[in-house]
């Protein structure tokens, strides 16, 4: 089975203009990505899609070969981005069976997060379509927050929902207690997709559910697609401002620690 791993990387970001090459210990955010998603085993090709030339002309460099992709601006989500990739990829025919969308400002997304959503499609009876990541919420303030998407799954692993409000609502129960009695969960979004569904999902219009929470894997499950939900213990630590890149830098010198001790 054979892997591409596509990292979306903008440089015009309203809340933090330039983020791809913003610095985290001495290494850009978007070159850490890369590195990481490319020791990783399993792994077959792993292109920055980017729509800058600044962020083309970097990881070019950085890689020293040809690991980034100049793509449309007219893109509204990563997901597109990777759509264009894997066609101009299959137009020059390179074919890869699932197609990995790790954004660019993932800079400690982890191994076996990589390798648990490529397990998820092995074996010749697989239906899996579409799979993501969930990790356990363990605060009031993490479970109330809008900034973190919570997912509800079946009992086979399947999504059932995403939302930015808490979910399962607990009936009779005060707000602070509801993480000590029910397990909730955080999504980690990155995505694994088979080729010919992200082709297909490419295609979709906005929805109703999408344009209510802001959060396109609605769009997929109105569309009657299936989204399998992979557990992880690490929840990662996005960066989307300058604050949350001051925090990387704090979470990345107690690795450090952990490491040299």
């Amino acid at each position: 089975m054979s892997v591409l791993v596509v990292i979306p990387a903008r440089y015009a970001s309203t809340r933090f203009p330039g983020k791809p090459l913003a610095m985290l210990g001495g290494e850009s955010i978007v070159g850490r990505v890369w590195h990481a998603a490319s020791a990783i085993e399993g792994v077959d090709k792993v292109l920055v899609a980017t729509d800058d030339e600044r962020i083309y002309t970097h990881v070019n460099q950085l890689a020293g070969h040809e690991a980034a992709m100049m793509t449309s601006a007219d893109h509204q989500s990563g997901t597109d981005r990777c759509g264009e990739v894997q066609n101009r990829l299959k137009a020059n025919g390179e074919h890869y069976d699932i197609v990995i969308n790790l954004q660019g400002d993932e800079p400690f997304v982890e191994e076996s997060q990589i390798k648990a959503l490529i397990a998820s499609f092995e074996g010749s009876d697989n239906k899996v379509s579409i799979a993501t990541l969930r990790t356990p919420i363990t605060s009031t303030d993490e479970l109330l927050s809008p900034n973190n998407v919570k997912v509800v799954c079946a009992s086979d692993g399947k999504a059932l929902y995403f939302s930015r409000q808490p979910i399962p609502y607990q009936r009779g129960v005060a707000q602070e207690d509801w993480t000590a009695g029910t397990t909730y969960y955080k999504h980690v979004g990155i995505y694994a997709f088979r080729a010919n569904v992200l082709e297909e999902v490419c295609h979709l219009k906005p929805s109703t559910l999408e344009r209510c929470e802001k959060l396109e894997q609605l769009r997929w499950l109105e569309a009657g697609y299936t989204i399998k939900v992979c557990d992880t213990v690490h929840a990662n630590i996005g960066i989307d401002t300058p604050d949350d890149l001051a925090a990387a830098e704090r979470h990345l010198a107690e690795m450090n620690k952990r490491t040299k001790y």
